[in-house]
């Protein structure tokens, strides 16, 4: 007789009416659901800190998991390597990830930022996108900084090929342009606020269209298996987002207990450059996307024959939150 699982043996069970089905739907649940929190995301922090998610999934005994994104990148790189369930990202990002075959969805808007730009020193010589021609600049590649980098050379005239660049993280890249090591950085809030306004940093490009919308993305295989837990983590994301944009003083003593940057930079971040008003992915957010994904095909990046727009018809799912919401 062949070995039967025990998952084989539970559904017998059921079908001969040994177990209710509750009991097998129990053995499906996660133990955890890993989720990711960033610097970029200022609702992440805000959500980790209620003990929100924790108090939802309780009565589930289903543990949390909170994990810290550097950038859009390592988000990508955990949703891929399966170490998270849900992570956040720039939209651009999201969809150069998922043409590579990063098994994920896009599924909410946790923000509409301004959160990079092209910054230079205060001392620097460079005043626009084509002084860059043969500088260092430093960039975090997979990111929104670096597709806004690959974008502003375009509109230029320039590539990256008429670059040289300096691949560091975010934070290295800020630390690496004021110590001198790079002529330009691709920024991100909130080491770009923090260069800006103390070091005295230039912003010399900025186009706030062309920051892609920060987006909650969930790996498809997570969704398939819990449609119901993914709506429910929305839900609670929906009531820290609304709870963030009527308590911005709750928001901002968070913000500074992870980051302990000083009163004028996290304003700078989050009162400037940060509109936290949307939560379902709709048009505009369908459209700066697909007009990032465009710019990088025009670019060379993403090559000639990927149907971006098939591709980000096939990223963005946005039946778990109701149309209300926004």
């Amino acid at each position: 007789m062949r070995l039967m699982s025990r998952r084989s043996i539970l559904a017998s069970a059921v079908l001969v009416g040994m177990l209710p089905t509750t009991a097998l739907l129990a053995q499906d649940k996660p133990g955890t659901i890993n989720i990711d929190w960033a610097t970029y995301n200022p609702v992440s922090i805000l959500l980790k800190d209620k003990g929100w998610l924790e108090k939802e999934f309780e009565k589930d005994g289903i543990k949390i998991r909170w994990v810290q994104s550097a950038g859009s990148n390592k988000a990508l790189e955990f949703l891929n390597a399966g170490s998270i369930d849900f992570g956040s990202t720039a939209g651009s990002a999201a969809l150069v990830a998922k043409i590579n075959g990063n098994p994920i969805k896009s599924i909410y808007v946790y923000s509409r930022p301004e959160w990079t730009a092209l910054v230079t020193r205060k001392d620097s010589t460079i005043k626009s996108v084509a002084d860059l021609k043969g500088k260092r600049v430093a960039v975090t590649r997979g990111t929104d900084p670096h597709i806004f980098l690959v974008r502003a050379l375009l509109g230029a005239g320039l590539t990256d090929k008429d670059i040289t660049p300096v691949l560091l993280q975010h934070a290295d890249g800020k630390t690496a342009l004021i110590r001198g090591d790079v002529d330009a950085w691709a920024g991100l809030d909130p080491m770009m606020a923090a260069a800006e306004v103390e070091d005295g940093a230039k912003l010399f490009f900025r186009d706030a269209a062309a920051n892609t919308w920060g987006i909650l993305n969930v790996r498809e295989a997570f969704a398939k298996q819990h449609p119901d837990l993914v709506r429910r983590v929305l839900a609670v994301y929906e009531q820290a987002r609304k709870h963030s944009l009527a308590n911005y003083d709750e928001v901002k003593k968070g913000f500074i207990a992870v980051t302990k940057l000083p009163d004028a930079v996290v304003d700078k971040q989050l009162k400037e450059r940060t509109e936290l008003t949307h939560s379902k992915i709709g048009a505009p957010q369908r459209e700066s996307i697909l007009a990032a994904g465009v710019a990088l095909q025009q670019a060379g990046v993403i090559k000639a024959d990927v149907d971006v727009k098939k591709v980000l018809d096939d990223l963005i799912d946005d039946k778990y939150v109701a149309a209300s919401t926004n």
